[in-house]
């Protein structure tokens, strides 16, 4: 079963106070959502495995670690997604990046995909998928689902906040993917928000309404 973790790092936490106040603009705001993705890819990539190789120091020969093992894919969830995707490559420049493209059907009210460009060597690659929210869990789930078609098979995926009611959906759906937050919030209200949340990310990114 997947495993959830709410990160309570004190500057995750506190720079998450501030995203979530109405009184940041724009600028801030993608600031904060820039440096806390950072923050969280810190956290997020602790179990990466690492080899054993030697080097030669201005002193001598000191055998030391680097990383080994899979490469490293960073998967936004268009259009909001793309606000944490220079976060993480601040620290992992090398990562690839991949785009899968959501909308609402107004009428269903399920994600519908129109858009997915992926790195061709997918299967070879650990896979974060990141959105700043988890509401209903519907676009995370299409997302996931999406990529594991196209040859994902390691997979976590990381949100700024979260409600409990789209973590259990996901984890219901795809119990093998982890789950890594910053805030796991309240509830949903009836319009499908997260309370206390954020408002929409997408329009706060981008300076839209």
């Amino acid at each position: 079963m997947a495993k959830v973790y709410v990160f309570d790092h004190p500057l995750i936490q506190h720079k998450l106070a501030f995203i979530r106040d109405v009184q940041t603009g724009t600028k801030e705001f993608r600031e904060l959502v820039d440096e806390v993705a950072t923050l969280m890819a810190f956290e997020i990539t602790r179990d990466m495995p690492l080899k054993e190789v030697e080097i030669e120091t201005p002193v001598s020969k000191a055998k030391v670690k680097v990383l080994s093992g899979k490469k490293l894919g960073i998967i936004p969830i268009l259009r909001a997604g793309i606000g944490m995707v220079d976060g993480i490559l601040n620290l992992i420049p090398a990562a690839k990046v991949g785009h899968v493209g959501l909308y609402r059907d107004p009428e269903t009210l399920k994600p519908v995909e129109y858009y997915v460009k992926l790195p061709s060597d997918l299967a070879e690659r650990e896979c974060i998928v990141v959105d700043p929210m988890l509401a209903t869990g519907g676009s995370a789930i299409e997302a996931i689902t999406s990529i594991k078609k196209r040859g994902a098979v390691n997979i976590k995926f990381m949100c700024l906040i979260a409600a409990p009611e789209g973590v259990e959906l996901l984890k219901e759906a795809h119990p093998d993917v982890d789950i890594y937050i910053a805030g796991l919030d309240e509830k949903l209200n009836d319009h499908g928000y997260i309370v206390p949340g954020l408002g929409d990310a997408g329009d706060r990114l981008f300076g839209t309404k």
